[in-house]
């Protein structure tokens, strides 16, 4: 899951982003209301962090742009801010969810796990596929009852294709969404990701469809 933190402080920017990404996440950082807005319409996202208070163009302003772009994915406001109106305000530019400064890394990721969950139609915090379960508050897979050992990139995989059960998914889109955009893509190392995942949980789970992408069946 890919996320985009936007945030002009940027020690508090690069600490953000090294909490997500301890939490299993892939997070890259803006620091300007002019790039925000570029970058949140221009790429994919599976969730964006957004400060109001931004040089160039403010929080509230990119937030519209979002939305006015169709760009659907869970926005959570995170600002000095905490004026009944100003978080009335957040909530009615179309964010979905606003904590204020100070605050705990450990509930913003609650609350961003929560709110990336109810997107995708998984209101429960462990997503289970027939035998297949993955808790996405503790990153454990499980397949018949049996813990199951991932690296790093091939948890990604599978939370994302999890994630979006029932849905075809290709190979560049895998590739949008486990890695940094500064990071040397190569679609092709997915099929290597997918063969390794099928030979620990079954080669049934994991579906191929040809010339599109791959599917996991939520049944």
């Amino acid at each position: 899951m890919k996320i985009l933190v936007v945030e002009d402080e940027q020690a508090l920017g690069e600490q953000i982003v090294e909490g997500l990404e301890q939490s299993g996440w892939v997070a890259e950082l803006a620091s300007d209301g002019i790039d925000a807005l570029y970058r949140a319409t221009s790429e994919p996202w599976d969730g964006i962090i957004l400060d109001l208070g931004l040089p160039k163009l403010d929080g509230l302003t990119v937030l519209r742009g979002i939305r006015d772009e169709n760009v659907t994915c869970p926005v959570i406001i995170l600002s000095a801010r905490n004026e009944l109106t100003q978080r009335v305000d957040g909530l009615n530019a179309g964010a979905d969810d606003y904590l204020t400064k100070p605050f705990q890394m450990i509930e913003l990721v609650a609350r961003l796990r929560a709110q990336v969950r109810r997107s995708t139609g998984n209101a429960s915090p462990i997503i289970q596929i027939g035998g297949l379960s993955l808790d996405t508050r503790t990153s454990k897979v499980m397949h018949n009852s049996e813990s199951i050992d991932l690296t790093a990139l091939e948890f990604k995989v599978l939370s994302y294709m999890m994630h979006n059960a029932d849905k075809v998914i290709s190979r560049t889109e895998l590739v949008e969404h486990i890695y940094k955009q500064d990071f040397d893509r190569d679609s092709n190392t997915i099929e290597v990701f997918i063969g390794r995942i099928r030979r620990k949980i079954g080669g049934d789970v994991i579906k191929t469809v040809r010339g599109l992408g791959y599917r996991i069946n939520a049944d």
